[in-house]
């Protein structure tokens, strides 16, 4: 059994993605090839955003903004405490300080009372200024952006929606990646949209933020690339992951998003009583980058990720430290108790196999390993 099950997907797509990467082989424009152009035109017409600027990863694509916004030193970004690192990373890379918030129990996703908090404390304590908000799609469900969006206006701050793990999410009828002042996501091969390397996007509605973007992405290029007006990085997609991605796009829109979304229901239904699944508030839609279930304690998720273990079933933590208890953080001060929600989580998710392709034989399995586990554990 796969967690993500990359090859079974390419045996279902192998003949397209073949003739994609030959036909970049064969033209040998592996840079800025024609397929990048219109992988663009193709997302930015999906996700509902005037423009798409692909780059070379998801992390470079959150640093691009913070780069066309001129976040620096002195400056306040707030981001949730239960996330990847890269979240804040991007950050610090920028000369600013991360403010970790709190979540959401249920969605996993940002606090919208905790960070309206730690947007007063820093305002009050009066060391930095608050510049922007990043919300994350965490797990494939979009962050609660209409509340974000009010916090937002509030307080004057912009919105960064780090999508890497929620390309494919709804909220109504708008996608993920369409909420934000500027939208990112990433193509690493595990997520919801994966290349077969490294890859990244940007999107954003206002045309010159997309023409700085494009001129970021190239070293600060201006009417070429050997005319250089400004201080950039060297951020491309290049032209085979784009021809893979186009492929797999498509197989992304007509069934894969629908059939993960089945299997993440069946999930729900089989494990109703047993564990803590998922939430998905109304009208909202998951794209189920993975599906984490809780636990009631750190030794009872560790028993049942080692009795899935010994029985060939893979498991995931995502994840066991909070932002504010890394290391590479240890020189900001955080109290615990700001954390509560995160503190637990990190305490008490595991996320299961799922992907489009999962059968029920292999769902079934997941779920009475689990059952026998719970019910061992209540004796």
């Amino acid at each position: 059994m796969q967690f993500r099950d990359l090859k079974y997907q390419y045996q279902v797509l192998k003949e397209d993605i073949d003739a994609a990467m030959l036909k970049v082989a064969s033209d040998c424009n592996f840079i800025s090839g024609k397929q990048v152009k219109e992988l663009e035109e193709e997302l930015a017409e999906y996700v509902g955003a005037k423009h798409c600027i692909s780059c070379a990863n998801g992390t470079d694509a959150l640093s691009l903004a913070m780069m066309a916004w001129g976040i620096k030193e002195g400056d306040a970004v707030f981001v949730p405490d239960f996330t990847f690192f890269s979240t804040g990373e991007i950050v610090s890379f920028a000369g600013a300080t991360p403010v970790f918030v709190d979540v959401d129990l249920d969605t996993f996703n940002i606090s919208i009372d905790s960070l309206e908090k730690k947007i007063k404390d820093t305002i009050e304590e009066g060391k930095l200024t608050p510049k922007a908000i990043i919300p994350v799609d965490l797990f494939g469900l979009p962050a609660d952006y209409d509340s974000v969006r009010k916090i937002a206006d509030k307080y004057n701050l912009l919105v960064l929606e780090d999508g890497a793990q929620g390309f494919g999410g709804m909220i109504g009828n708008r996608r993920a990646c369409s909420f934000g002042d500027i939208s990112t996501t990433s193509f690493f091969p595990a997520k919801p949209l994966g290349c077969y390397g490294d890859g990244g996007a940007v999107f954003t509605d206002d045309d010159a933020m997309a023409a700085l973007l494009r001129s970021i992405c190239v070293h600060g290029k201006g009417t070429m690339k050997y005319d250089n007006v400004r201080i950039g990085l060297n951020s491309r997609l290049d032209t085979m992951q784009a021809a893979i991605l186009a492929v797999k796009l498509r197989a992304f829109k007509d069934y894969e998003v629908a059939d993960i979304n089945k299997v993440a229901d069946r999930y729900t239904e089989l494990l109703a009583g047993v564990v803590k699944t998922p939430a998905v508030p109304g009208g909202f839609y998951s794209s189920w980058a993975q599906y984490t279930i809780q636990l009631d304690s750190r030794e009872e998720r560790d028993g049942l990720q080692a009795e899935l273990k010994k029985n060939d079933i893979p498991s995931m933590v995502y994840y066991p430290k909070p932002m504010h208890k890394q290391q590479a953080f240890e020189n900001l001060s955080f109290n615990d108790a700001d954390y509560a929600n995160t503190i637990q989580l990190c305490d008490t998710v595991l996320s299961l196999p799922i992907h489009p392709y999962l059968t029920a034989e292999d769902m079934d399995k997941v779920v009475e390993e689990i059952k026998q586990y719970k019910s061992v554990k209540r004796k």
